[in-house]
């Protein structure tokens, strides 16, 4: 399979992911509040965002490899 064959395969996957990133910073605002909360968020939150992309950019890759 040569380089734009590749190329023709891989941008709706990669348009996909692009898209998918976007949604992800039209988050909600924050509420106001008259105390302070702590942090809202724990590391397992974090690590399962992390985890996400890696997992959408190897299967992004395998696809542009296969």
């Amino acid at each position: 399979m040569n380089s734009s064959m590749r190329l023709q395969h891989a941008t709706p996957v990669l348009v996909m992911l692009l898209l998918a990133l976007l949604q992800l910073s039209h988050g909600q605002g924050l509420a106001p509040s008259s105390a302070p909360q702590g942090p809202t968020s724990d590391g397992n939150t974090i690590d399962q965002g992390i985890a996400f992309v890696l997992m959408m950019i190897a299967l992004a890759v395998t696809y542009i490899f296969h």
